[in-house]
């Protein structure tokens, strides 16, 4: 770990100069720039102050958490095809399942349909981007067509055919997750 450069990055994302910081730890800013180009290294309780000034602390400092993933491409997606069914699911953000919703792109050729899911805890919401579905939310059915949504709380059996001659493509949240 190059502990200039953090520091550095810290002391820019507050706004401050090298002057600026100096004086608030009672530092040169000399010193200040030494640091920053990592041709001195500070004392413990030295980079204590300098964190503390920086809103930061050693452990936050040294801590090596990776960036979470923010923008997910082609080639990120899983796909699971299920040919008997005339369906097949994109997750379209890996891991999904470890966080509070999960989208997916489901996909339903002519005559297809998901299995019949059974009820659960969490809501679910669904936009059509392509094509026609039926939606079956209990002993009711929806016609839902391109451009048009759907919202429910996942407490009844639910499932999604395909209501059309086209393929139709559904991009689908759940919460929790449940895919």
């Amino acid at each position: 770990m190059q502990i200039g450069a953090k520091l550095k990055r810290l002391r820019l994302e507050y706004g401050l100069t090298q002057e600026e910081l100096a004086d608030r730890c009672e530092l040169t800013k000399g010193y200040i720039s030494q640091l920053e180009r990592d041709l001195t290294s500070p004392s413990i309780a030295t980079l204590q102050d300098i964190l503390e000034c920086l809103g930061s602390s050693i452990p936050e400092f040294f801590s090596e958490q990776k960036a979470e993933q923010v923008v997910f491409k082609e080639k990120d997606v899983f796909v699971k095809e299920v040919e008997e069914k005339g369906y097949r699911i994109k997750w379209i953000v890996p891991n999904a399942q470890k966080k509070d919703m999960e989208p997916i792109i489901l996909e339903l050729s002519e005559n297809g349909e998901t299995e019949e899911d059974d009820p659960h805890q969490g809501e679910e919401f669904g936009y059509v981007l392509q094509g026609t579905i039926i939606l079956t939310l209990g002993k009711e059915r929806y016609k839902v067509k391109k451009g048009e949504c759907f919202h429910y709380k996942a407490n009844q059996p639910h499932s999604i055919k395909n209501g059309g001659k086209r393929t139709a493509q559904v991009l689908w949240i759940s919460t929790p997750p449940s895919f």
